[in-house]
């Protein structure tokens, strides 16, 4: 049985995308994110202007060229890696995690998976993605008769 799509300006759809703001998508979690109980990784911020969606992810100590941005539907996924300390290493303490890791998140709107731009300054992932242009607001011209 396959279960029907709302979209996000539908009431299920808003209640959809806020139960897994609440809870999580365990499923999605990495062993990153397994450092701090309940966390993901990385963590991020969306948010949204008139024609463009915004993320900003932190991966501090992650090169850009370890990372992979792909955008399906309306799932954006971040993808790299952390690399280990060497493995003669013994710490005293370690609470930042190494190796590989994947976040998949929800897009609160359809954007154009062909208008994606990508950067990393200071260990912060900003990635721009253009709104889809059926959801864009349009200014109509009111014309006199």
């Amino acid at each position: 049985m396959t279960g029907r799509r709302f979209s996000h300006s539908h009431p299920l759809g808003q209640l959809r995308t806020e139960v897994e703001r609440l809870l999580g998508d365990f499923s999605r979690q990495t062993p990153l994110a397994n450092w701090v109980p309940g966390a993901q990784y990385p963590a991020v911020n969306i948010w949204e202007s008139d024609h463009d969606v915004f993320v900003e992810a932190e991966v501090p100590g992650v090169k850009e060229s370890d990372l992979e941005i792909l955008v399906v539907g309306d799932d954006l996924t971040i993808k790299g890696k952390r690399a280990d300390a060497p493995d003669d290493t013994s710490f005293h303490r370690r609470e930042r995690g190494a190796g590989a890791f994947s976040r998949v998140v929800r897009l609160p709107i359809e954007v154009d998976a062909d208008k994606v731009e990508a950067s990393l300054r200071e260990g912060v992932l900003e990635i721009r993605l253009a709104k889809a242009a059926a959801v864009r607001p349009r200014k109509i011209q009111v014309k006199a008769h």
